[in-house]
């Protein structure tokens, strides 16, 4: 880098340049660090930082291409080509030029966000709208669930990472919304909790893509890749094999990139210190002080350095001026910020502009030495990159790391440069921060031990401590020292769901990760919505992978999120992943489902949406019918039972359920079934409106629309025979209604008989006259009401036959036996006629008897001991018993007709 003196001018920025109210504008928002354990710990941040793009950090360009142009292999303020860019708008770099580094540097979070910030007036109103809610950021999060299954369906299975981006997308645009309810409802409201779960959800999926999207392409290149090492003696070159060839460090580089990435989303505004950053003296205070002293020849009162090079402090074990020491430290501070989120090109911009343009150099050492002029052909000599005393660099940097006197935030800034790691650690405080750390170290070590095996090893490097030269790094040791800190809030974070979820992708382990959401899933603790819909999501992204996974765990996560969906009556969502399960489970959890929706309008639409899924709807709807139908398990009971029982809640559903079943005319035969079903269970219990209401629900034209269905599929074959007995046997129950119904009439009719009028004892003549005219009155009304009975007799006994000599077999008997067996249906069927035709038959008996009609009445013995009908056989004794007592009532009537016990004329 060219440090001439043109670099280190600095612009000469005064209060009267930068006032108050300027800082004010370029305030950030108060926004909780992802790193805490708490979604309410807050830090000043930007609300959402535009520099999407994967942040600097080491050992970066080797990663990919697989032949890169490793130009500063590990500089930090190179890119990671494999970490997935996040579709928002980029700012390429930051620019701290002489005319407004203090804008170029920290970012308005409102700069070129067009449409999408929250400080925007729609933002605003919205924000305003949803504090009206009882819980404002589940109101305002709650479009992430369709949001999510729109993109889900969008993307093809061969453009997962770009769904993986909208996901990302779709999360942080939520984080921005619920910002501004943040601002509005307070840091400890349950919007700021919701927010934070957001937050965690876009930086996995951020890692997520980036990770898959290496390791997919190295499963893809495995074929072609070789191992082979190339000999050179450029540390660029080396390195880049490296990270060529080894996904272990290339894959450790993306966690610290995607780590800095975080980091650079939350940087903090150091505007407050303007003032302070605008300088262009280093120790201004303690030369000022050096000046007085000069002048006046006096001796200090407190002991100050007596020279202003570097070392001085150190060298001379004397301080700096009070103010000169506070500056520093923020300085310091500030400037492992921004190596934090890889932005170490910054981190020296910002040290020239404070007047430190020595401690921008000490930044620098880290680039790996390259002579293109080595290996080039060309007669032109090309300039040399990197640091040629590399290894002195970093010893430098390893022992300022290790002097305890330099401050903290100094000391961890020089570890992270030579891979120093308990110095570093020293000011980690968060999950993120650790997990960085150890990642940059692991990352800085491997690259050392490569180039030590290549012979290309810097002595100086060597005399690092044995500990660093000789550990044994894996992704698996970091998180067991993680495990092991003695940060209270680093092992609460450690277990917090977001963070097990990134350590088991960044380590691979897809099995331990199904076996912690199972335990998730089975803790006594309700999960987040908002986890358990990333948990599906991550779930499905890994099966379009075509990963294996546990197919029980998978099926447990995508149950508990229907029946998420269902309990929040997301009914428009539910389809779609029902059809991601097994297809017998996917039919038993939509049945399920459909079980619940009660409101009609809905069902069509449900329907559809299943259909459009793939789902079996013909079995979805039969199951549902069954499982309704079946829930009571009141057995056939015995016709002693002669009250009619009402309709209740339950048998109501039991009628409506029968609905699933008649929206598509393909179903229709099983709707038949079904509803033949249900009203056996009626006429057995003698709930005859109930079967009467089930009856009307199936359309007239059901038999017909049948054997259209089966004439389009084959002429000649006659229809199945489940289909046609299912036909029978519902005709069957029309006769059986049909039959009760006219018994109904006729028995509502003879009891409504007309009062004959009593007559007047004395009456007068008008009187008399009256009466006669009542006489009259009644004699025609007694004769048109005989005139009904009689019609109304005629046709009960022409039902009520229809149903005792029921044709082809008799009534409930099925015509065609070829059909599968059906135990069940057999046993009711039985049942029913044993129940229902002795019935009908005392109640025809009745009829005949009240109408005087006891010769017809003896006939029915005729029919009942037919050996053609034998419907003597379903009666029992008890019944024959009782029958038989009638007809010999009716036969005592008949011979007090004087005719003979058959009510033929008696011969002389």
């Amino acid at each position: 880098m060219d440090w001439g003196h043109s670099e280190l001018l600095s612009p000469v920025v005064r209060d009267d340049e930068v006032t108050v109210a300027a800082r004010r504008r370029r305030k950030k928002v108060a926004f909780p660090s992802p790193g805490s354990g708490s979604p309410v710990v807050s830090m000043v941040t930007p609300a959402r930082s535009l520099l999407r793009n994967t942040p600097a950090s080491l050992f970066r360009q080797a990663v990919t291409p697989r032949v890169p142009d490793v130009s500063s292999i590990l500089a930090p303020g190179g890119r990671t080509p494999r970490y997935a860019h996040t579709p928002r708008n980029a700012i390429s770099s930051l620019n701290l030029d002489d005319s407004d580094w203090t804008n170029s540097m920290y970012i308005s979070p409102v700069l070129g966000m067009e449409n999408t910030s929250f400080f925007t007036d729609d933002i605003t109103n919205l924000s305003s709208a949803l504090l009206k809610e009882d819980d404002p950021g589940e109101a305002a999060a709650a479009s992430l669930f369709p949001e999510f299954l729109g993109s889900f369906l969008k993307h093809s299975s061969s453009a997962v990472f770009e769904l993986l981006e909208d996901y990302q997308t779709l999360c942080q645009d939520k984080v921005d919304v619920l910002q501004s309810v943040v601002l509005r409802a307070g840091q400890n409201s349950k919007t700021a909790g919701v927010r934070w779960l957001l937050q965690q959800e876009s930086c996995s999926w951020r890692l997520i893509t980036s990770l898959y999207r290496d390791r997919v392409q190295l499963a893809l290149e495995d074929d072609i890749m070789t191992d082979m090492v190339v000999p050179s003696e450029s540390e660029k070159v080396v390195v880049e094999q490296l990270f060529q060839r080894d996904a272990v460090i290339r894959q450790s580089q993306l966690v610290v990139d995607w780590l800095e990435s975080i980091a650079k989303d939350q940087i903090g505004d150091f505007s407050d210190n303007i003032e302070y950053y605008a300088k262009n003296v280093c120790w201004e205070n303690t030369l000022h002080a050096l000046k007085l002293r000069r002048k006046s020849g006096a001796a200090f009162t407190v002991p100050l350095v007596t020279e202003l090079d570097p070392d001085a402090p150190l060298r001379q074990q004397r301080p700096l001026a009070d103010l000169d020491r506070e500056d520093d430290a923020r300085l310091l501070k500030n400037l492992f910020t921004l190596i934090r989120a890889g932005m170490t090109e910054e981190a020296q911009r910002l040290c020239k502009r404070c007047g430190q343009a020595w401690r921008a150099a000490t930044l620098e050492g880290w680039k790996l030495y390259h002579d293109p002029n080595m290996t080039s052909v060309s007669r032109e000599l090309q300039p040399v990159e990197g640091n040629p005393h590399r290894g002195i660099w970093k010893a430098c940097c390893w022992r300022m790391a290790e002097e305890e006197q330099l401050n903290r935030y100094e000391r961890a800034i020089y570890a992270s440069l030579s891979g120093n790691l308990k110095p570093l650690l020293a000011v980690c405080e968060s999950w993120e921060d650790c997990v960085w750390a150890y990642f940059r170290v692991m990352v800085d070590s491997l690259v050392e031990k490569d180039l030590m095996s290549s012979g290309m090893a810097h002595q100086e490097v060597e005399t690092l401590p044995r500990e660093y030269l000789e550990a044994n790094w894996t992704m698996e040791k970091v998180f067991e020292e993680l495990q092991a800190s003695e940060s209270k809030r680093v092992l609460e974070e450690t277990r917090e769901h977001y963070h097990v979820i990134q350590k088991f992708v960044i380590l691979g382990d897809l099995d331990g990760l199904l076996e912690e959401f199972s335990d998730w899933l089975t803790a006594s603790k309700p999960l987040p919505s908002h986890l358990l819909r990333f948990m599906t999501h991550l779930l499905l992204f890994f099966r379009s992978l075509g990963l294996a996974l546990k197919e029980e765990v998978c099926v447990d996560v995508l149950k508990a999120y229907v029946s998420l969906l269902i309990r929040d009556q997301q009914t428009d969502l539910v389809a779609s992943y029902v059809s991601q399960l097994p297809a017998e489970l996917a039919t038993v959890q939509y049945a399920t489902f459909l079980e619940t929706v009660n409101q009609p309008e809905l069902r069509p639409r449900c329907l559809q949406l299943a259909t459009d899924a793939g789902l079996d709807v013909s079995a979805i709807t039969k199951l549902v019918v069954e499982t309704v139908r079946e829930r009571d398990d009141t057995e056939f009971t015995h016709h002693n039972q002669t009250l009619e029982t009402g309709t209740t809640k339950e048998d109501q559903r039991k009628i409506d359920v029968i609905d699933w079943l008649l929206f598509d005319p393909a179903h229709r035969a099983e709707a038949l079934k079904q509803s033949n079903a249900i009203m056996r269970k009626f006429l057995a219990l003698q709930k005859h409106d109930a079967a009467k209401a089930v009856f009307s629900k199936v359309p007239e034209d059901s038999m017909k629309e049948i054997y259209c269905q089966w004439a389009g599929v084959s002429q000649t074959t006659p229809p199945p025979a489940e289909d046609e007995n299912a036909i029978r046997e519902h005709l069957c129950i029309r006769a059986y209604l049909e039959a009760h119904e006219a018994f109904t009439d006729w028995f509502s009719h003879s009891s409504s008989a007309p009062q004959k009028p009593a007559p007047a004892p004395e009456a007068k003549f008008t009187e008399r006259v009256a009466n006669e005219m009542r006489e009259k009155e009644y004699q025609t009304t007694l004769s048109s009401w005989s005139c009904r009975l009689d019609v109304l007799t005629e046709d009960v006994k022409e039902r009520i036959y229809n149903v005792l000599l029921f044709v082809d077999g008799g009534w409930m008997v099925d015509n065609r036996q070829d059909s599968e067996q059906d135990s069940e249906r057999s046993h009711q069927m039985a049942a029913l006629r044993s129940l229902c035709l002795p019935r009908l038959s005392f109640l025809l008996l009745s009829v005949l008897q009240n109408s005087s009609r006891h010769q017809e009445a003896l006939r029915l013995a005729d029919i009942i001991s037919s050996d053609q009908h034998r419907l003597y056989q379903i009666f029992s004794k008890e019944e024959l018993r009782r029958f038989l007592q009638k007809l010999r009532e009716s036969s005592l009537s008949l011979l007090d007709q004087g005719l003979d016990p058959l009510g033929y004329e008696l011969q002389p």
